[in-house]
């Protein structure tokens, strides 16, 4: 909860939060922090913070949590920079490193991200860090791209 006040600067801007269904509200921002917390509990993984080494400054969340993707339960990689941070390479560096965690430590064969088709910045990142198109689906009346990477063997 500690992070509430820095989380909310991307999780409660509608440029940021465009591709969801709305931006959140404080209250919002506290639940998605309790949500995961209980992932953590449950999956022994989540959302981490994303920090600048220099400055110690909170940019943003990016981590593994288990999403429901055309019915089935799916580790998936998300993000969410503050749009001051956006197109320097954030995003895909803890993705990349949010993906080997996938596979080195949680001991996960393969790595999803999905986003709605709108969500182009998005699926770039998946790209960058390896991840090939898997296939589409529908959730909430919007068109979902699911992306995957494996682990090599």
């Amino acid at each position: 909860m500690d992070d509430h006040h820095e989380l909310s600067k991307v999780l409660s801007d509608p440029e940021s939060m465009q591709y969801y269904p709305h931006p959140f509200n404080q209250e919002d921002v506290k639940n998605w922090i309790r949500w995961n917390e209980k992932n953590y509990k449950q999956y022994n993984h989540g959302l981490w913070a994303v920090v600048l080494k220099e400055g110690d400054l909170f940019i943003g969340d990016c981590g593994i949590t288990m999403q429901n993707i055309d019915g089935v339960w799916l580790p998936e990689i998300g993000f969410h920079i503050i749009k001051a941070y956006w197109n320097k390479g954030y995003a895909t560096e803890a993705a990349s490193a949010c993906k080997e965690y996938a596979w080195n430590v949680l001991g996960y064969s393969e790595i999803f991200s999905y986003t709605t088709l709108k969500n182009i910045p998005s699926q770039k990142v998946a790209e960058k860090i390896g991840m090939k198109n898997y296939k589409i689906f529908e959730k909430n009346g919007e068109q979902q791209i699911v992306q995957v990477a494996y682990k090599s063997l």
